[in-house]
């Protein structure tokens, strides 16, 4: 009898430990699964994160472009004795305020000599006309302001002198160039 307890001992022994090593084949394939499906994870991850690196890069270029074309269209030129003078959007405006200033202070310097009988325009005589720099501010070049702010104040003067309204308008008081010639005076050109 103990032959055959050792022999029932042995085999239940064995099947014990061919039992362990399924168990433990079982677990190792179990593991082998999750560290196969853990480097999947990890390869999808890193495939967003690329995606996702394209895509704010593609939006980063398209911002650029965005900007590139605002900044274009905010570009202006304006041709002054053959030499082209470049500026923004701020720029152009000085410039067509300094026409519109000029035009209104000539004309109340030709209205002013008008009444006083003085007999013949005189508007490079205006102190105004001579320094040009009514409304200046230094976003523009001073001596293309003053150039555009005479062009202005010489026929605000004629107006203002010859009681009319050739170059500009007058409502109740308030004058302004006629934008016509605001912009032949000017000519200024997006680009």
């Amino acid at each position: 009898m103990r032959l055959f307890n050792f022999r029932n001992f042995v085999g239940a022994g064995a099947l014990g430990l061919a039992l362990m090593a399924g168990a433990i084949d079982a677990e190792a394939q179990g593991l082998g699964r999750i560290a196969r499906d853990h480097r999947q994870a990890v390869k999808r991850q890193q495939q967003l994160d690329k995606e996702r690196i394209k895509l704010e890069q593609a939006r980063l270029r398209l911002e650029r472009q965005r900007l590139q074309t605002i900044q274009a269209r905010n570009r202006y030129r304006v041709n002054r004795n053959g030499r082209w003078h470049n500026t923004d959007n701020r720029g152009a405006e000085l410039l067509r305020q300094a026409v519109n200033e000029g035009y209104r202070q000539g004309f109340a310097a030709g209205r002013a000599d008008r009444n006083r009988r003085t007999g013949t325009m005189n508007w490079g005589g205006s102190n105004i006309y001579r320094t040009g720099t009514y409304g200046w501010q230094s976003h523009v070049d001073r001596g293309l302001y003053q150039h555009y702010f005479r062009q202005g104040f010489e026929r605000g003067y004629r107006d203002g002198f010859n009681s009319r309204n050739q170059y500009g308008t007058n409502n109740n008081g308030v004058v302004n160039i006629l934008g016509s010639i605001l912009g032949s005076i000017l000519n200024i050109q997006q680009y």
